[in-house]
């Protein structure tokens, strides 16, 4: 009977493979223990994970997947909407408007003035018959994802072609109802709040205001935390699966989104040197470069995540007590 195929890079050494084999089949219960891998170990070996499995150019690759399923993923949001909403395309329009937040304005006019006109002249035969097709395309960003964090884990992909796309498709409904939800906690605690000041006191409706808000900003944090761990749970193809609510790669990953983005944000405002340089395109080039950042953000955090499972694993099967510092695992040249 031959032996079984192997399921991870067959151009790690046996030991690397052994190691990897392990993380694919026995991933760790809890993330935040390290495993005895200090905080500099992980920045040191993260640093040099991303630059092996090459990173920064899948990044892009991401980012140009995202700019294309962006518009089908608007398009499928507003058709699930208009299930339960008649106005579903002007309810959508006011959750979109929480976008602005973290996208740059010219990007965001862009995106909100296409979204108005492709929903404009949607019927609903075509809306209905498009869904499919929506979805199809939609699910192309995520495909990539599962493509690159295949990279991350050093694991084949067992999975076929349609299988892939299917668990892809599903992946995406689930963002789209995870990213809806994080905007609408956002619309309800404003709403919520301007309630309040209408029909309490001053007193009174300043600290409901404040109590709507933290309580509309923590859901909507806990739903894009939702989002980081569909994704890490369901796209790479691991041997066994375990859910993490929050994991250090997530939490890393949210915070530099948000960060990067609001200082993308501060620097297009003070130094706006797209418009200049690529004309009319300008808008396109900013909204392609916050997606560039959007999933360099997500393959970090994936990125930090393997370094501890593996770091772990490494612990585990060493003979001598668990290093401080974990060297990393790199596929042969």
């Amino acid at each position: 009977m031959p032996p079984p195929a192997p399921f991870v890079d067959r151009r790690l050494n046996d030991r690397e493979r052994r190691i990897w084999e392990t993380v694919a089949r026995s991933p760790l219960e809890n993330l935040w223990t390290r495993e005895g891998l200090t905080i500099r170990g992980i920045v040191k070996c993260t640093w040099q994970s991303l630059l092996e499995d090459h990173i920064f150019g899948y990044a892009s690759e991401l980012g140009f997947y995202f700019f294309f399923s962006l518009f089908p993923m608007l398009l499928c949001a507003t058709s699930v909407l208009g299930l339960v909403l008649r106005s579903a395309t002007g309810f959508y329009d006011h959750l979109l408007d929480y976008l602005a937040l973290v996208v740059p304005a010219s990007a965001f006019n862009m995106v909100l003035e296409n979204f108005n006109q492709t929903a404009a002249h949607a019927s609903s035969g075509k809306v209905t018959f498009g869904l499919v097709v929506a979805l199809w395309s939609a699910s192309m960003g995520i495909s990539a994802t599962q493509e690159i964090l295949d990279v991350v884990y050093r694991v084949y992909d067992r999975r076929s072609y349609f299988r892939a796309r299917i668990e892809a498709i599903g992946l995406t409904v689930l963002l789209i109802v995870t990213f809806s939800l994080s905007l609408a906690c956002m619309f309800g605690c404003d709403f919520i709040a301007h309630r309040a000041h209408n029909f309490s006191g001053a007193a009174l409706g300043d600290a409901m205001a404040v109590i709507a808000h933290i309580v509309g900003w923590t859901l909507a944090t806990a739903f894009i935390a939702l989002s980081f761990a569909l994704t890490y749970y369901w796209a790479p193809d691991m041997r066994a699966r375990r859910w993490h609510w929050l994991t250090p790669g997530a939490a890393f990953g949210m915070a530099g989104w948000l960060l990067a983005s609001l200082g993308f944000r501060i620097y297009l405002h003070l130094f706006n040197s797209y418009t200049v340089t690529y004309g009319s395109l300008g808008a396109v080039m900013i909204l392609l470069m916050w997606f560039y950042i959007t999933g360099l953000m997500l393959l970090v955090g994936a990125e930090i995540n393997s370094v501890i499972e593996a770091a772990a694993v490494e612990a585990r099967i060493a003979s001598v007590p668990r290093p401080q510092e974990f060297q990393r695992i790199a596929p042969a040249a």
